[in-house]
């Protein structure tokens, strides 16, 4: 692990403990962790949580003209792509499944120890996964949103041009899901990964990310050239004082240019840092998670 690496570690560790002292799961979201969807024991397993009035039993059913379904989001969690987990985003997850959703929190395999596209082929299982237990769990896989933060961003952005670009997803060896991703949200993030990489010593994340000769995964990293009017609708937000501000609007016009339905904010002042939305007792947190899922809302459509 590269020192870059290992002080993002040690700070981002301490911040989100001291984010999230005493913070407990609320009453009315019925959280379920550590659920396997692949192979590895440490990696692969994801948290699944939903209002506590929506009943797993009737899921998949209708009830007194009810439907105990729910939209999905499936949230991409950040930590430049070496730090990260289920546990600090359960519960930014939990306030999001207050909203009316049913909300996926998976970890995923990081690097050092292993590298691109790991995190990519893990979503892939992930939605493998829900697709084969869509009757446990009270999720309209019709209607699905994927969002990410910061690395997590870059992710989820790359994942949706996969998703909707055969070209693309031909290249990087991908097999099209029987779902649609509705909409996406990308928070905080940075999304020129090709950019990233020519810029990023030889002793950065990315290396522990990419290995020591990005060069080979060539077009690749080229992930916004190969963005089309079919990727999903986005809402793209940062702060004042994200670190990562720079990088979203240019996202969000570059959307705009390609024919994508997009929005895009920047939240608070020079005090709202970088991924503050996951500081669900902010109130400028519960602002632009209202407007992101409220935007997502706009796209839920009748099951299929």
């Amino acid at each position: 692990m590269t020192f870059e690496a290992l002080l993002m570690n040690i700070m981002a560790a301490r911040s989100d403990k001291k984010r999230d002292a005493g913070m407990k799961i609320p009453d009315d979201v019925r959280y379920i962790e550590g659920l396997s969807y692949a192979t590895d024991p440490k990696y692969h397993t994801l948290d699944i949580c939903y209002p506590a009035s929506c009943d797993v039993s009737g899921a998949g059913t209708q009830e007194e003209g009810a439907k105990k379904v729910l939209p999905v989001i499936i949230s991409f969690h950040g930590g430049g792509y070496v730090y990260g987990s289920t546990k600090i985003y359960k519960f930014y997850c939990a306030d999001l499944a207050k909203r009316g959703f049913c909300v996926i929190n998976f970890n995923y395999r990081l690097a050092p120890k292993y590298k691109y596209p790991a995190p990519l082929e893990d979503l892939s299982a992930v939605i493998d996964h829900l697709i084969a237990n869509r009757n446990a769990y009270p999720m309209d896989l019709s209607n699905v949103f994927l969002l990410g933060d910061s690395a997590g961003a870059q992710l989820a952005s790359q994942y949706a041009v996969i998703d909707s670009n055969p070209a693309y997803r031909a290249i990087m060896g991908f097999r099209k899901k029987d779902i649609t991703i509705r909409a996406v949200g990308l928070n905080c993030g940075m999304y020129d990964l090709k950019d990233r990489v020519a810029k990023s010593g030889p002793k950065g994340v990315m290396r522990d990310y990419l290995g020591s000769d990005p060069d080979k995964y060539g077009e690749q990293l080229d992930v916004l050239r190969f963005i089309t009017s079919d990727f999903p609708p986005a809402y793209l937000f940062s702060a004042e004082g994200d670190f990562l501000k720079d990088a979203c609007e240019p996202m969000a016009q570059l959307l705009r240019e390609r024919g994508v339905e997009c929005e895009s904010k920047i939240y608070g002042d020079k005090s709202t840092g970088h991924v503050f939305h996951v500081n669900v007792r902010l109130a400028v947190a519960s602002e632009a998670n209202d407007d992101e899922t409220a935007f997502f809302r706009k796209y839920i459509k009748d099951e299929e």
